[in-house]
């Protein structure tokens, strides 16, 4: 038992990333059944369709599951409240100032995890009083740090930094990506590419077969003026480029963004107009597995790992 699994009550550290579009109760009960921690991704969720989620997931596991909240949400008040009626334990906060809801959020004995993307926010967010931090590399898909730290320079970084637990995330796919993170000084990791590959996802089937296909350089982060964002490289990305060729202001960038992008590709499946977040470390992964042999894969490698000898 380590500091993550005592924290959480879970079995393996590893932790499922609160994808939006990807993760509702399937996935995160999946997890959880398997000895992680699955959450429920509510940045992509209306509050009605949020709470049917975690109704369904406390039906479907026994084990600690989780929800992600971004903090951009725009209902987030009506949000946490249902993550205090519904009795949500754990809950991992987002794009935001972790000061706003931690202690509204430890009021109801809710345990908090922050995800930051620098050292400097890591602090931050040890002082607001969370329990955890998980400092994200830029390998990482979706909503990214603008400071384009990896997460094998940002892990021991923000290790020096801060005393609290500290999970690792981004370009984690495999037993031994969680060895290294951990041998750097993290205390489990959290993998969203990985699991939004498994059947058990929530996103399209097209999205889906698309990832099997994306290869090394296939993604990019990009849309930096409005908010860092890893895509992979389709025709709506290639609209983005035109219009920083143009010279596009931040405004002109939100409408060629438009509303609902992400949705339209990921959970629609519109490959060509629409927002396809995922990390870079889709170009190791080249099939759509059950999250129980997903899970079984990376413990079979961690433990197989810890147990090579390598001498110099």
């Amino acid at each position: 038992m380590n500091r993550i699994t005592q924290l959480l009550g879970i079995k393996y550290p590893i932790i499922q990333g609160g994808m939006i579009w990807n993760s509702g109760y399937k996935l995160a009960s999946a997890v959880s059944n398997n000895g992680g921690l699955g959450l429920i991704g509510a940045g992509s969720m209306y509050p009605d369709v949020f709470r049917e989620h975690v109704q369904k997931c406390k039906k479907a596991t026994d084990k600690p599951f989780g929800v992600n909240v971004p903090m951009l949400y725009p209902n987030i008040e009506e949000i946490m409240d249902i993550i205090v009626e519904e009795g949500v334990k754990i809950v991992f906060t987002s794009a935001g100032n972790p000061k706003t809801w931690t202690p509204f959020l430890k009021e109801h004995g809710i345990t908090v995890v922050h995800v930051v993307s620098s050292s400097k926010f890591a602090l931050k967010a040890q002082e607001a009083g969370v329990d955890a931090v998980v400092a994200e590399g830029f390998e990482a898909g979706g909503h990214n740090g603008r400071e384009e730290t990896t997460t094998f320079t940002l892990i021991p970084m923000v290790k020096s930094r801060i005393d609290i637990p500290l999970i690792a995330a981004g370009g984690i796919a495999t037993g031994k990506g969680m060895l290294a993170a951990m041998i750097l000084g993290a205390d489990g990791v959290q993998m969203g590419t990985r699991f939004a590959m498994t059947e058990e996802s929530s996103s399209h089937e097209n999205f889906k077969q698309l990832l099997t296909q994306v290869g090394e350089g296939d993604t990019i982060v990009t849309l930096k003026e409005l908010a860092p964002v890893r895509l992979i490289k389709n025709e709506f990305y290639q609209q983005v480029q035109q219009a920083y060729q143009n010279c596009a202001s931040a405004e002109e960038l939100k409408e060629v963004l438009g509303r609902a992008r992400a949705k339209r590709g990921m959970f629609e499946g519109d490959l060509k107009e629409g927002e396809l977040e995922i990390g870079q470390i889709s170009g190791l992964i080249h099939e759509i597995k059950p999250v129980a042999e997903v899970m079984e894969e990376i413990v079979k490698e961690f433990n197989e790992s810890v147990n090579q000898r390598i001498e110099l």
